[in-house]
């Protein structure tokens, strides 16, 4: 069996530990761009570890999920103002009102048509928005399945969890919804990605596993030795391996491609780790609801 890989794990606090890094990405300037959840704002960290933070208006807006878009500019949900946001890298934000009221937008990703798709949690919808604004909300087929993130799949759809319809969901960009069922029960799912093999992988925080579906719709599930880590964003890196984020157990979880699980516990006791990124290192990147972002890299063997 290989041997458990071993990492570096580096802390970069900011400016108030209250302030709730959430959601995080990789931006076009080559920093990573993250939510505060808990202040309105978005900042910016170099790898360098050069701190900057742009005030959102209100404060009380809740921006969740932030993904680059195609327009060079970074994209975020706000989830509590029911709205779309976007910041170019210079700073400057601006916002999109939803047509669907108390939407709850949460997920958010760049798709193929050079839109940005989104989900609506309390709306029971998928949204799109152009570059310049226009929304399209697509209803789902599902009452009450709280979908929650979103990703594009290699065969140019969209992919979503449906967190309490136990359920995985894809959506043509013509807007025509396909719904796969999970085989756990309770399996509750929160981050999605594109793997390497064509696949999305995804979290099931209410299981302890780590999902797999093909696009052809066959699920596989791969147990975590804690079942109550509750694993809450998942990320590929260069290798094709899934890094994930274990918000109850105060880790990050590697799943490589032969099936081997590695876990690394994070130095700071409760830190809630939460989104999880692939930065232009190669490095993974962490939000840490404590106030921290965390860098985590593998350490090669000598």
């Amino acid at each position: 069996m290989p041997r458990p890989l071993t990492v570096s794990i580096q802390e970069f606090p900011l400016s108030a530990r209250d302030a709730g890094p959430y959601g995080i990405t990789a931006g076009p300037d080559g920093a990573l761009w993250f939510t505060l959840i808990h202040h309105g704002q978005i900042g910016r960290l170099m790898t360098s570890g050069e701190l900057t933070l742009f005030q959102l208006d209100p404060a009380s807006s809740g921006p969740s999920i932030i993904t680059s878009g195609p327009d060079g500019a970074l994209w975020f949900t706000e989830f509590r103002s029911h709205r779309i946001g976007r910041i170019t890298t210079s700073g400057e934000a601006s916002s999109f009102p939803l047509p669907a009221l108390e939407a709850g937008p949460f997920g958010i990703a760049s798709g193929p048509d050079g839109a940005l798709w989104f989900t609506e949690t309390h709306a029971d919808r998928i949204g799109r928005i152009t570059t310049d604004g226009v929304v399209t909300e697509f209803p789902l087929p599902v009452p009450g399945a709280f979908p929650s993130a979103i990703a594009a799949g290699s065969d140019g759809g969209l992919w979503f969890t449906m967190n309490q319809a136990n359920a995985i969901g894809r959506i043509g960009l013509d807007g025509d919804v396909r719904v796969c069922p999970l085989l756990t029960e309770g399996a509750a799912p929160v981050g999605i990605t594109a793997g390497s093999d064509g696949a999305m992988w995804f979290v099931e925080i209410g299981a302890g596993q780590i999902g797999r579906i093909g696009p052809d719709g066959q699920i596989d599930e791969f147990p975590l030795p804690d079942r109550e880590a509750r694993p809450h964003a998942i990320v590929v890196d260069l290798h094709g391996d899934c890094w994930f984020t274990e918000w109850g157990a105060n880790r990050i979880g590697r799943l490589t491609s032969s099936g081997q699980i590695d876990e690394h516990d994070l130095p700071t006791p409760s830190s809630e780790p939460h989104g999880i990124a692939l930065g232009t290192d190669g490095a993974l990147w962490v939000a840490l609801e404590i106030g921290v972002i965390a860098r985590v890299a593998a350490i090669e063997p000598a």
